[in-house]
């Protein structure tokens, strides 16, 4: 088991993803977990509307994300 500092994120593990269940609180976009479905909440993650996937993955954020998809 590798051991971690203090205060050391464990987010900055390579691989890391956290996952949010549908139900649970969110605000921005977030990628269904199953088909990558994409959705912008500001409250309950719902079901996925594509496939009923519960399991969410927020979206990275980027200030030209939503620029580029204008294009």
């Amino acid at each position: 088991m590798a051991t971690r500092r203090i205060g050391e994120d464990a987010r900055a593990d390579e691989g890391y993803v956290q996952f949010t269940a549908a139900g649970e609180p969110g605000k921005g976009d977030y990628r269904c977990s199953e088909c990558a479905h994409g959705v912008t909440v500001y409250g309950a993650l719902p079901l996925c509307p594509m496939c009923s996937g519960t399991s969410w993955e927020q979206a990275p954020w980027s200030p030209f994300t939503r620029a580029s998809r204008l294009d």
